[in-house]
């Protein structure tokens, strides 16, 4: 099976704990690269942090962000597609203003949040754009909505179902995250992969989240992470190393480079 394109998740996929690319990664993919194939970010960070990490690794190719719910052009990062996502915004917040849980708002014209925490901080430092807002969200103004994250501290799938109707609800180990209806990194795959016309059994995908979990079902090789849970590696066709020992670049090595074909 010849492999034209490779979509790559970032965080506990393509970056190490400290949010770097490892040389070993770096070198592979260019590797890659240099024979042909499209390689692709597929992710659920927004534009601003996912932009410095595309031009590191020196892709031209567009940027699945927001676990699909944009897709953004290289270099000015104009979107190609966005995806709002419209939920009870009086019912959410009704349910979240008075917990313990932080809710991160992501719209087209940046982030509002309930506060600050690591993930924030490290986003600005690598995006040098703070939040538009932080504090109560039910005074903030902000526009359409792209992706929210709920952050309850430990799955919480009893809240995170309430929404199931009107989104489609990704369950983290610490909370959850909303996108719209029928949207996923898949579905920008896919519209990704008609654009190039590459058939999606000429595609690898490689992740480690259950956001991740759809687009490892549907290409032609999923690749799950050895860092990743079971759930993921049981969607998977091959279980490559821990991010933190460069399985990213050890599957590329293996099975990309030497013989381009399972």
């Amino acid at each position: 099976m010849k492999i034209r394109a490779l979509f790559i998740d970032m965080d506990g996929t393509l970056l190490n704990r400290t949010n770097t690319i490892s040389y070993r990664n770096l070198i592979a993919i260019d590797k890659l690269i240099n024979q042909g194939v499209k390689v692709f970010l597929a992710t659920g960070r927004h534009y601003e942090i996912t932009n410095p990490y595309h031009k590191a690794i020196g892709l031209e190719t567009p940027m699945i962000c927001l676990n699909g719910a944009a897709i953004h052009e290289a270099g000015d990062g104009n979107f190609i597609e966005m995806h709002p996502v419209h939920l009870n915004e009086k019912r959410l917040h009704d349910l979240t203003a008075d917990q313990p849980y932080n809710v991160l708002i992501h719209t087209a014209n940046g982030l509002y949040c309930k506060e600050i925490n690591d993930d924030i901080i490290h986003w600005v430092n690598v995006g040098n754009i703070p939040p538009r807002y932080i504090g109560d969200l039910r005074k903030a103004n902000y526009p359409d909505v792209l992706k929210y994250s709920v952050r309850t501290g430990g799955p919480n799938y009893e809240l995170s179902a309430l929404f199931k109707e009107e989104a489609n609800v990704i369950d983290w180990n610490d909370g959850f995250e909303i996108v719209a209806p029928n949207i996923s990194k898949w579905t920008a795959i896919k519209n990704l992969l008609d654009q190039y016309q590459i058939h999606p059994n000429e595609t690898v995908a490689i992740g480690d989240g259950p956001n991740d979990i759809e687009m490892l079902q549907h290409v032609g090789i999923g690749v799950a992470m050895g860092n990743a849970s079971k759930i993921v590696k049981t969607a998977a066709d091959v279980i490559t190393g821990h991010h933190e020992n460069d399985g990213l670049a050890e599957f590329i090595e293996y099975y990309l480079l030497q013989s381009r074909a399972i």
